[in-house]
């Protein structure tokens, strides 16, 4: 026996036959509660599908200065394209300018050649109307410039051979029947009654008898130019107008006297 056996406080309990089984009991089931607990948690596991966090990448400054750059990049390319457009537009529009310029420049130098060639024929028909007074005038020098005026004499017959012609053409030196110049087409209606005229028209303006141009009658000699040296001859038919054979633009045709005032006048009827 120990030699404390006998304090009591030192004494190890007794272990009983209950106590012996209670112990086995709580240990055997703390064992299942563990195993259960595991069970358990291992079903858990089973269970659930593992899920995986993706971890982004972080931004270092090197990113962040690349995505700036291609930012300015980016909206650099947008204002070229944008400048582009507006070039491309601009130059469009001098083109459609540059066109119209060409195209009214064009017009008016087809207007001023135009012009040019109606001033070349009127001076050549001036040229060739002064060379055909001088030849007609010098061919009439050996004839006599007075008319014989017959005691009667139609002028209704006068005036309706001249209405007959209008509209016939303008011939320089021409005679009839569809072409004639001022002076033969005046000589040609004066000799359908017996009125012998001469052929120029320098030579018509000295016969006859002088009228005063606010005295004219129908059937009066009309003349343009100095008497005696007239270039243009027509005839008086009333209301204003006379007719004549004007020039090749016009042929023979009625005009007003307004636009275009005689020098003088002579009569002959």
């Amino acid at each position: 026996m120990s030699h404390t056996a006998h304090i009591r406080s030192h004494r190890k309990p007794r272990r009983t036959a209950s106590s012996t089984i209670a112990m086995r009991a709580g240990v055997a089931g703390g064992v299942l509660s563990t195993l259960a607990v595991a069970g358990a948690s291992g079903s858990a596991n089973a269970a659930e599908p593992v899920a995986q966090t993706l971890e982004l990448p972080t931004l270092t400054a090197d990113l962040a200065a690349q995505v700036a750059q291609s930012a300015d990049a980016t909206q650099q390319a947008a204002a070229n394209y944008q400048l582009q457009a507006e070039r491309d537009a601009a130059a469009a529009e001098a083109a459609k300018e540059a066109k119209a310029d060409l195209a009214e420049a064009k017009k008016k130098a087809e207007a001023k050649k135009k012009a040019a060639e109606e001033a070349r024929k009127a001076a050549a028909e001036r040229a060739a109307r002064d060379a055909e007074r001088a030849t007609l005038s010098a061919a009439a020098t050996t004839t006599t410039t007075t008319a014989s005026v017959p005691t009667g004499g139609s002028v209704a017959t006068v005036i309706a051979f001249l209405q007959a012609q209008v509209g016939d053409a303008y011939v320089m030196g021409a005679s009839g029947p569809n072409a004639w110049d001022c002076s033969s087409l005046v000589q040609a209606a004066f000799r359908q009654v017996g009125v012998d005229l001469p052929r120029v028209s320098q030579d018509q303006s000295m016969v006859g008898t002088d009228v005063s141009l606010s005295n004219l009658q129908v059937g009066d000699i009309l003349y343009w130019g100095g008497k005696g040296s007239a270039y243009h001859v027509g005839v008086y038919i009333g209301g204003g107008q006379y007719l004549d054979a004007a020039n090749p633009s016009k042929g023979v045709v009625i005009q007003d006297l307004s636009g275009y005032p005689a020098s003088g006048a002579v009569r002959v009827l």
